[in-house]
């Protein structure tokens, strides 16, 4: 939305044997993560909570700070912006892969950890350098879902062009062997009634528009004319900058996003 991390909270679940001998570097690992991208962010870490569970869970609940004047919300979409994602597409059909051990999955775990690992802030800054309307971020529901959300709040429809999606290595092959998490189909079931998809659109692709991201990217809405200078931002820093879409104005009777090649 624009904002700046100032503190952040730990809260880690995790079974008792794992505070316990040999097994405790693996929680210890787990809290120098969380720390690091404290660091890398500048934000303080102030405390937290450990609670006893079975399976393993950890996260950060953060307090930031932002400009009221400036805020990327998810109701400010208007006709003629432009869609911009800052990560590729295809996270969760990759660790499907991994986990399956899958024949060329070995090269994946990387790709995994390399942009899951990597944080938002150069698309929160392009929020705050070019005042731009509105924006999410794309996680469970896959873009999709989330293109959905935007398009429902602000009353508008998307247009998002297949061929343009920016997928990490190997997820059309991983997908078109049936490598898919259960999430994407649980995502497709909810949003497929609003989601019109074009004839000729590859069906992995559509797939892999609606697979589940752990850490994704940003989908910035850009008015036309400052489109290049976004685009230019973001890559000098390191960051995707991928054209994926445009808004279009909202019918009275159906909210849809537009699947086309």
């Amino acid at each position: 939305m624009g904002g700046t991390p100032w503190c952040a909270m730990n809260i880690a679940c995790f079974p008792q044997e794992l505070a316990e001998g040999e097994h405790q570097e693996i929680l210890r690992e787990l809290l120098q993560g969380g720390q690091s991208a404290l660091d890398e962010a500048q934000a303080v870490l102030a405390g937290g909570h450990t609670i006893q569970d079975d399976e393993i869970k950890y996260g950060l609940a953060v307090t930031g700070i932002i400009d009221p004047k400036n805020i990327a919300a998810n109701n400010h979409l208007t006709n003629g912006l432009i869609l911009v994602l800052t990560k590729p597409l295809g996270i969760g059909i990759l660790s499907t892969a991994v986990k399956a051990h899958w024949p060329g999955s070995e090269e994946s775990e990387a790709q995994i950890i390399k942009y899951s690992g990597r944080l938002n802030a150069v698309g929160g800054l392009a929020i705050q350098e070019f005042l731009l309307p509105a924006a999410t971020d794309i996680t469970g529901f896959g873009l999709l879902g989330h293109a959905l959300e935007l398009a429902y709040a602000s009353n508008v429809s998307l247009a998002i062009f297949a061929n343009s999606l920016p997928l990490l290595p190997h997820v059309l092959d991983f997908a078109s062997d049936g490598l898919i998490p259960g999430g994407a189909y649980r995502n497709r079931s909810h949003c497929e009634h609003h989601v019109l998809v074009e004839e000729g659109v590859d069906r992995d692709r559509i797939m892999a528009a609606y697979d589940p991201q752990t850490s994704g990217g940003l989908l910035l809405a850009v008015p036309k004319e400052k489109l290049q200078d976004v685009i230019a931002f973001l890559t000098e820093k390191g960051d995707l900058a991928a054209i994926i879409g445009e808004v279009m104005p909202g019918r009275n009777d159906c909210i849809q996003v537009i699947l086309k090649n």
